[in-house]
């Protein structure tokens, strides 16, 4: 029986994400869009797990018969420790946030940084191998998302972060691991930086609602016709786009990674395509209600 039938003709299938707070999320509506539009009988829940009962609520997933869920704030790297395996890009990038349940055996995912590159490569920029990359930030979403790019082999990586020890230590570690010219470097490079970078890609949340009028580093650095890339998603154009987008560089949001690393965990739960075009109807939809 394919994964298609066998997920139309049993019992439905329950998926959700854990996150602490998680009304908020869109992932939701956008879940249940997929499962709706590939006949898949099954509901995708929001799930607010407090942080001391992460552990029962893993543990939860096999007792009620989940197929798989979702990770968000703040369980991504605390939640490591209650799976039976970890996918090798998880375990570097020190993060999971996709579960898939497969009779008892939890295997822990990051779709992320998959996610982004995909969505990146689809909307803005096709071809990434030698490229100039300049990432602005270096947390948890900047460690997925250059691990990620370094496998689509770009000339360089350049990581720009307020604390240069932060961004060093970051590009040292990815480097470790074999993936290529990956520099650290603080925000007093920034304008060097920016003024050879094909692609620039904020990970940071300068921008992010209600702070709509924050940006990571000043547009004017960033030279004409560059890609420039945001995670943001809400607003669904940042300032550092809009601005940029005045100066003829080719801008993309961060909808489409949102969008992508649901994309890439629902094809892990089912093992068929996921309807990529309706999951980002459902949640611009969303935003509009």
């Amino acid at each position: 029986m394919s994964a298609e039938n066998k997920f139309k003709s049993s019992l439905p299938v329950l998926l959700g994400v854990m996150g602490d707070p998680i009304a908020h999320s869109k992932s939701p509506a956008m879940h249940n869009a997929a499962l709706q539009a590939t006949g898949v009988h099954g509901m995708y829940m929001p799930l607010h797990v407090h942080p001391d009962q992460l552990e029962a609520a893993i543990r939860g997933i096999v007792a009620l018969g989940y197929r798989g869920v979702n990770v968000t704030i703040p369980h991504k790297e605390q939640v490591m420790q209650y799976l039976d395996v970890i996918d090798d890009s998880a375990r570097l990038i020190g993060a999971v946030n996709t579960i898939v349940n497969e009779n008892g055996k939890l295997t822990g995912y990051n779709t992320d940084g998959i996610g982004y590159v995909r969505s990146l490569k689809e909307e803005a920029v096709p071809q990434l191998a030698g490229k100039r990359i300049a990432v602005l930030g270096a947390g948890g979403a900047a460690r997925g998302v250059i691990y990620a790019l370094a496998l689509e082999k770009p000339e360089q990586i350049s990581i720009l972060n307020r604390t240069a020890d932060r961004a060093l230590a970051l590009a040292a570690d990815l480097r470790g691991h074999g993936l290529g010219d990956i520099s650290g470097n603080g925000m007093q490079d920034a304008q060097t930086v920016l003024a050879t970078a094909d692609i620039v890609i904020n990970t940071t949340a300068a921008g992010m609602h209600p702070h709509v009028d924050d940006v990571p580093v000043d547009p004017a650095w960033i030279r004409e016709g560059a890609a420039v890339s945001d995670l943001i998603y809400n607003p669904l154009e940042t300032r550092l786009l809009r601005e940029s987008r005045l100066r003829g560089c080719t801008v993309h949001g961060g909808l489409g990674m949102f969008v992508y690393q649901g994309a890439v965990a629902f094809e892990h739960w089912l093992g068929i395509p996921a309807p990529v075009d309706t999951m980002r109807r459902a949640v611009l939809d969303s935003f509009e209600k």
